[in-house]
């Protein structure tokens, strides 16, 4: 399979909407029911770190990152959200994309990211975990999702190369 990786576009917004509600559809992705619009979704999201894989002109995933906190201190933070299109899962794009959204994260200036992933999805969990990524927890019964409460792994990931101080080394 021949892919790039490059930087989202608004004209993308169709694909990557439709590849969000194949997530929202496998119940293990998200709390979301449905997807929003495309302004909902670009101020929700940094512009900086927003990518997807291309197979020619079709996007097979996604990844963006979000803002945690409008506090100044946090402003190095941010949550990860990574998605794949069903079939294009378990091809190996998923640890380019993670690896090339932390490189475009550390340039950003962000220092950690932090992603939370129901339990049960242990593709997602593994994937994070080979990129570098621990678990920090398990919040239990954050949401409900249709009716049944679950569970949200934690997991961050701190970069060695941003906002690390000499005493830190």
């Amino acid at each position: 399979m021949e892919y790039k990786i490059d930087k989202m576009l608004d004209t993308d917004w169709e694909q990557v909407r439709n590849i969000f509600i194949q997530g929202i559809e496998t119940k293990n992705a998200t709390f979301e029911t449905e997807a929003p619009s495309w302004e909902e979704w670009d101020q929700g999201h940094i512009q900086e770190c927003r990518l997807v894989v291309r197979d020619g002109e079709k996007v097979l995933g996604w990844a963006a990152l979000s803002p945690i906190s409008s506090r100044r201190a946090f402003t190095g933070i941010a949550e990860l959200s990574i998605y794949f299109s069903l079939d294009s899962i378990g091809k190996g794009i998923g640890t380019k994309l993670i690896q090339t959204v932390i490189e475009s994260s550390e340039a950003a200036g962000f220092w950690t990211l932090q992603s939370g992933i129901f339990p049960e999805n242990i593709s997602s969990i593994r994937l994070h975990e080979k990129a570098g990524f621990r678990m920090i927890g398990v919040r239990e019964r954050m949401g409900k999702l249709d009716d049944v409460w679950r569970d949200v792994a934690m997991m961050e990931r701190r970069s060695e190369i941003v906002g690390v101080d000499e005493t830190m080394k």
